[in-house]
C-alpha cells in the first residue's frame, strides 16, 4: 500500500491524500498505488500542499498504518507534548508519557 503526505501550506499540519482533497487523519488516507509520484507532482504544483512524497503503509481495521516511524509519528501528532496529539486512531503506533 502507497499513501502521499505533505504539509498543508496553511497550517503547516501533517495531511494525507483522501483521494480527493488532503485530510490531517491518516485514518482517511487512501491507497495512490503506482499513482504516487504523479499525484504528489499535481498537488505541490498546484500549491495545496508542500513537498508531498508517497510512503509505504499496511491496511489496518483502523485505516492505514504508515511502515516507517517517523511517518508513524507524524500520523499520530507531536511527540513532545502528547497534549497536543491527534486522538489515537491505530494503538498500536504507541503512545507518549511525560
Amino acid at each position: 500500500m502507497k499513501l502521499v503526505t505533505g504539509n498543508d501550506l496553511a497550517s503547516g499540519d501533517v495531511v494525507w491524500w483522501t483521494g480527493g482533497d488532503w485530510s490531517r487523519h491518516v485514518a482517511e488516507a487512501v491507497d495512490v498505488g503506482g499513482h504516487g509520484e504523479a499525484i504528489a507532482a499535481q498537488e505541490e504544483a498546484a500549491r495545496r500542499v508542500n513537498t508531498p512524497y508517497v510512503i509505504d503503509a499496511t491496511a489496518t481495521p483502523n485505516g492505514p498504518r504508515p511502515a516507517h516511524i517517523k511517518d508513524r509519528i507524524r500520523a499520530n501528532g507531536p511527540s513532545v507534548r502528547p497534549d497536543f496529539a491527534l486522538a489515537a486512531v491505530d494503538p498500536a503506533a504507541g503512545s507518549w508519557t511525560i
